[in-house]
């Protein structure tokens, strides 16, 4: 597998993760405990932009690149949950090294 589809892929997978954790531990408290539901429609808003981004570069690295469905599943999987993302990046590191 070539290294610069995954590396792109990696880096879109840490702004998409990074975007859920600033969505739900930053701009979510300013709503709920500050009354500025303005945050959550800004950041809200880039991190839509961000998830579906990362689901095309999940397809183009499925369909594309023919990287194992697997992993395709566990990159859908761990875009939502906290951090995992993170979490997946380091398992891709891994992968890249190989």
């Amino acid at each position: 597998m070539s290294e610069k589809p995954l590396k792109r892929f990696r880096f879109m997978g840490l702004l998409e993760g990074g975007s859920l954790l600033i969505l739900l531990f930053l701009a979510m408290p300013l709503k709920y405990f500050f009354g500025m539901p303005e945050a959550v429609s800004v950041v809200g808003s880039i991190h839509g932009f961000l998830f579906v981004s990362y689901c095309l570069m999940i397809a183009y690295m499925t369909f594309i690149v023919r990287w194992p469905f697997i992993y395709s599943v566990i990159a859908v999987i761990v875009a939502f949950i906290p951090f995992g993302n993170i979490l997946f990046d380091r398992k891709l590191e891994k992968l890249e090294t190989v």
